[in-house]
């Protein structure tokens, strides 16, 4: 008896160990398919399907598709400056698009991992693509890389439609012009310290004005976002440190497995993403805690936010639900320094540095300054009429956008122009080439010329999409009119006090971190009037 029941048990036993091994083994060559498909059989598809439209570019190489031909070029373009000054910039900062177009036309695509792009440069084809958002979403964002680039940047549908609307009060007009006496006082605390060192130096130095520019964006978003608090100006610390530690190791992150190697950097990064959130953390909780006790928000952009917030759960019998969590707006916040200090030391550097360049055109915008002003304090209506001074800033965002690229991805299947996408490729939309472009802006594309935009956008357009440096369509950069402002601010200021042209020792280097900025800074010979 006991003999038959150990037989049975064994018995037993061999059932389950075959259907465990028989589960195991489905396991396997299920994901074992997966990942096939993943890094061979989808690729090799969609490159199929695109190549029968017409569409052409490197056959697709396992796993790391073009990324290491893009850095390796890349690299090389920006391994020394320029030859001379000139602001054709695309070859630099597009050498792999470039490469890629003069291979197999302006019809092409390439390859990011596994995951293919189509070059979309045609302006209808890009206003088809950013106007229909819901149909062409933001592709998926590594987690390491959404540490900067999230809440309202990276939503979408019905979530993003929300915070639009809780965050749009931040930026209106009266808001904005509310935050004008903050924009000047730190803008002249600037213009005061370079004062003091031209008196120092007989009135005439040579200076990087690109480390001044970044602490003056800085400062400006750190209180106008935070308030003049420390923990304002710790986060905004902490926050330039994580853009340039994550800079470093952008476009590794499209190598499968990478982000899941535990360097000292990634270790450094999210170091820091916790520090920024505990500091977030106590100046929300002790803002909220003033709401309820209805008291007056501080006139920041975190007071306006959290504000618009408490009246959205209000309007909805107080359902918390309905309104941003502590994380999204922790989030939005987060948003609020990567955006408005890069965005806005990016176009002030490149301005200096063009009217540097162009003595004619800085003694026009000074002389316009000059006229609304004289030497007294830039005021809102005053900055709102600078003809000239718009017109040199729109012709400095034109060759030298904060962002170089938008990227969308095709959810499903989508006509786009005389093209049938397939679901999984991506749309790369390189707004600096198209900025650049001479069919787009005449054969005087690469020269500086301010007076393209003597009649306003829409007449040096043409009315086509071709002019995109905050994006376009629903979702343009929400934060353009604040970045304009505060640059005419501080322009304003500049050229009321000084003159200035490029030393010697500049060396033109454009390069992509982030943004694109000065590699090697912006040296100028800086002059009392």
């Amino acid at each position: 008896m006991m003999l038959l029941q150990g037989k049975h048990q064994m018995e037993g036993t061999r059932v389950m160990i075959t259907g465990a091994s028989i589960a195991v083994t489905v396991a396997v060559v299920y994901w074992a398919w997966k990942v096939v498909n993943w890094l061979w059989l989808r690729p090799k598809r969609l490159e199929k399907l695109l190549r029968e439209q017409g569409l052409n570019g490197n056959s697709y190489r396992p796993f790391v598709g073009d990324v290491l031909e893009m850095v390796k070029m890349g690299t090389e373009a920006t391994s020394k400056p320029m030859n001379q000054l000139s602001d054709d910039v695309v070859p630099r900062i597009f050498s792999f698009f470039c490469h890629t177009i003069n291979k197999y036309g302006k019809n092409s695509f390439t390859w990011f991992g596994p995951t293919p792009r189509i070059i979309v440069t045609d302006p209808q084809l890009v206003k088809d693509v950013l106007n229909n958002n819901h149909d062409f979403p933001k592709p998926y964002v590594n987690p390491l890389v959404s540490i900067l680039v999230t809440g309202l940047v990276n939503l979408e549908g019905e979530k993003w439609n929300k915070h639009r609307r809780i965050i749009n009060p931040a930026f209106h007009v009266e808001k904005l012009k509310s935050m004008l006496p903050t924009f000047f006082k730190i803008c002249n605390d600037m213009i005061n310290k370079w004062e003091e060192r031209l008196v120092a130096e007989g009135g005439s130095c040579e200076m990087d004005v690109w480390p001044s520019l970044q602490n003056l964006t800085s400062e400006i978003i750190s209180q106008t976002a935070f308030g003049n608090l420390e923990e304002g100006r710790r986060i905004t610390e902490l926050q330039k440190e994580q853009v340039h530690l994550i800079s470093k190791v952008i476009l590794k992150v499209s190598i499968p497995g990478w982000r899941f190697l535990p360097t000292s950097t990634k270790r450094r990064i999210m170091q820091i993403d916790r520090e920024i959130e505990e500091l977030l953390i106590g100046m929300i909780t002790k803002r909220e805690k003033a709401l309820e006790a209805g008291e007056a928000t501080k006139n920041d952009l975190l007071g306006i936010l959290l504000e618009s917030n408490h009246k959205e759960i209000q309007e909805h019998g107080n359902n918390k639900d309905v309104g941003m969590t502590l994380k999204d707006v922790i989030e939005e916040s987060k948003v609020f320094y990567v955006a408005g200090q890069e965005t806005t030391s990016n176009l002030l550097v490149w301005t200096i540095v063009l009217l540097s360049r162009f003595p004619d055109w800085q003694a026009r915008a000074r002389d316009e300054v000059i006229e609304f002003f004289g030497n007294q304090k830039p005021d809102f209506d005053g900055l709102s009429h600078l003809k000239i001074v718009t017109m040199i800033l729109y012709e400095v965002l034109r060759l030298y956008p904060p962002a170089t690229i938008v990227v969308r991805t095709v959810h499903k299947d989508m006509k786009l122009g005389n093209l049938t996408l397939p679901e999984g490729v991506q749309i790369a939309i390189p707004s600096l080439m198209i900025h650049h472009d001479s069919i787009q802006w005449g054969d005087d594309a690469n020269k500086f010329k301010p007076d393209r935009f003597s009649e306003g956008v829409l007449k040096a357009t043409n009315g086509q999409v071709s002019f995109l440096p905050f994006g376009w369509g629903p979702r343009i950069c929400i934060g353009q009119n604040f970045a304009i402002l505060e640059a005419k601010m501080a322009l304003a200021l500049i050229l009321q006090r000084f003159s200035f042209e490029l030393s010697p020792a500049y060396a033109h280097a454009p390069i992509t971190s982030q943004t694109l900025r000065p590699q090697y800074g912006a040296q100028i010979l800086l002059h009392r009037l």
